[in-house]
């Protein structure tokens, strides 16, 4: 992996993104409860946790496709709850993101879904949109494959084009779901070193959704811990490695017991058992 460049503490700048005091959740169903989360312009940061504690969920909130019951959710210091359709829209255009798996459309080529957003949103002439697609498959190694079909590719290829079409219209902040899901080791290795090379290079804010502790840890300058409806811990990978709550030990260990248990909620076994009649 590349030496990571940690956003200097003496930035004043206010945080890229923010969630302040949020409570959300689907229906009467509340996932996340008085959250407050501070993304630092230029960091990588990840959202870790147990599956259902809320992760995707925050990058539904700062998209904008759930809005919170309660607090705020800010970009750019803008509460995004508060924004018409076009202003939505507009800020919406300054984010990338990495669907899990890619999602990239069947139909079109490699070159055709990098260019999409593009001839989208930019108004560009066609000629221009052909070099900065070509930069962007450039960016990730996959200028060579630019004529061929989303079929005819492998996984990590396809989620390599998935994040070229993410940086297509240079956004500042990249939302990464699940990106290392199912790669192979070379793969998971590779989209990690360009999730931190282009935070880098193209001075963009990334949050990154991951199970996966090493190669996350190996990117991210902060991880947020996500669990039981709120933050249970957050610091630098290093301070979690250390830390001592139970939960984060769990995680950390991949123990197969613990705050999370292995069980689900269920009356005793004598119960369910016994015998006799019902």
């Amino acid at each position: 992996m590349t030496s990571r460049s940690v956003p200097s503490s003496a930035d004043s700048r206010p945080p890229l993104v923010e969630l302040k005091r949020v409570t959300c959740g689907y229906g009467e169903r509340v996932i996340l409860r008085d959250v407050e989360v501070a993304v630092p312009r230029g960091s990588v940061v990840a959202l870790m946790g147990t599956s259902g504690g809320g992760k995707t969920t925050v990058l539904r909130l700062i998209g904008r496709q759930i809005d919170p019951m309660a607090g705020q959710v800010l970009f750019d210091g803008i509460d995004i709850s508060t924004l018409d359709r076009d202003a939505l829209y507009a800020v919406r255009r300054r984010m990338g993101l990495l669907f899990q798996f890619g999602a990239l459309f069947t139909d079109l080529s490699v070159f055709d879904n990098v260019a999409f957003p593009l001839r989208e949103h930019s108004g560009l002439p066609e000629v221009m949109i052909r070099d900065l697609a070509m930069m962007k498959l450039n960016a990730v190694g996959l200028r060579g494959a630019r004529e061929l079909m989303p079929s005819e590719i492998s996984g990590g290829m396809a989620r390599r084009v998935a994040l070229a079409r993410g940086i297509a219209l240079d956004p500042e902040l990249m939302l990464y779901d699940e990106p290392f899901a199912g790669l192979d080791p070379i793969s998971m290795g590779v989209a990690a070193r360009l999730i931190r090379e282009l935070n880098q290079s193209l001075g963009i804010t990334s949050i990154v959704v991951s199970h996966d502790v090493d190669v996350t840890f190996s990117i991210a300058d902060q991880v947020v811990f996500l669990a039981n409806g709120g933050v249970v811990a957050q610091g630098t990978p290093q301070q979690m490695r250390e830390s001592s709550d139970p939960l984060v030990r769990q995680f950390v260990d991949g123990e197969p017991d613990g705050p999370v248990h292995f069980h689900y909620p269920a009356t005793t076994i004598e119960q369910d058992f016994r015998m006799g009649p019902r």
